[in-house]
């Protein structure tokens, strides 16, 4: 497996993939792809498996709160599941989370993506506590936007001081 930033020439394979993520993610047009490969590439990782797109994760570190990386998606490949691609993926994600100075790396989910909170909780995320719970998922109501519960999941990173004491 080969982990790299997210280039244009990739673009459609990653619409392709990312459209086997129904109904838990929706593909974007070819024009957001086009933005996250020009310029958030360094938080878009792809991972190829015999120069084939087998995953990838949208990632970018916030303008207004910059120790804060949000992770807007993460799809692998069916065929290549159960394999550490989205551990690597989101490996790749943490350390440059850590090279930009963030302390949490965070991301949502649907509250019935039961197999995104094993996911979640395998790979070291938190399920924020919420406002109510669903199907033993705490969820916070209307998170993005009306109708649009979610629930949220947080990795802290320990300051660079804290990690070399550690």
């Amino acid at each position: 497996m080969i982990i790299q930033p997210l280039r244009p020439q990739m673009i459609t394979d990653v619409i392709a993939l990312m459209q086997l993520g129904d109904p838990f993610i929706t593909a974007r047009t070819y024009s957001d792809y086009w933005l996250y490969a020009t310029l958030f590439s360094s938080t878009c990782p792809v991972a190829l498996v015999e120069g084939q797109v087998a995953g990838v994760v949208i990632a970018f570190r916030s303008q207004d709160d910059p120790s804060e990386m949000y992770v807007q998606d993460v799809m692998t490949h069916p065929g290549h599941r159960k394999r550490g691609i989205t551990r690597g993926l989101l490996a790749r994600v943490r350390e440059r989370a850590v090279e930009m100075g963030c302390r949490r790396i965070y991301l949502t989910s649907e509250p019935h993506n039961s197999a995104a909170h094993q996911a979640w909780s395998a790979l070291g995320f938190c399920n924020v506590p919420g406002d109510r719970t669903v199907d033993g998922v705490s969820v916070i109501t209307d998170f993005k936007g009306p109708g649009k519960t979610r629930a949220v999941y947080e990795l802290t990173i320990p300051a660079a001081s804290e990690q070399s004491a550690g």
